[in-house]
């Protein structure tokens, strides 16, 4: 299972619109939505929501992975979403998250989410990665790294 699998081109956000934790949830779920992954916005929100209650999914070093598991979701899916001014996420290392993984996967799936979080985790932790990341100009040339990984 590789994150290339489950993201596309529509699926990437270079210039997320959003300043705070629930609004950048709320517009990387909208980006689901318009790509018809899920068919309830306001069931993935509130699952995204209690998630983000149990414990931050901002996981330091500028990145923040939510991930949702619900009946709304139809099928397997990772948005990318990219912040150049930084959003307050709440993360771990109290730093400002630039970039946002989304991960959604249906309520039966069984560990998907897991694997993909753990696959996306064991990049992220290198500066070259995120930095990769952080100078994409485009969505084709997040594609070509996530590609890559």
């Amino acid at each position: 299972m590789e994150v290339n699998e489950f993201i596309n081109q529509n699926l990437i956000k270079m210039n997320l619109e959003s300043k705070d934790k629930d609004s950048v949830i709320k517009e990387m779920i909208e980006i689901m939505a318009e790509n018809e992954i899920i068919t309830d916005k306001e069931e993935v929100i509130k699952k995204a929501m209690e998630r983000e209650e149990k414990g931050t999914t901002g996981v330091g070093k500028g990145v923040a992975i939510p991930h949702v598991k619900s009946d709304a979701v139809k099928r397997p899916a990772v948005a990318f979403g990219r912040s150049d001014a930084g959003i307050d996420y709440g993360s771990m290392d109290e730093k400002l998250s630039h970039l946002f993984f989304l991960i959604t996967v249906p309520e039966e799936s069984h560990d998907e989410h897991l694997k993909l979080l753990a696959q996306l985790s064991r990049n992220l932790v290198h500066d070259d990665f995120r930095d990769s990341l952080l100078e994409a100009k485009d969505a084709e040339e997040v594609m070509n790294i996530l590609e890559n990984i």
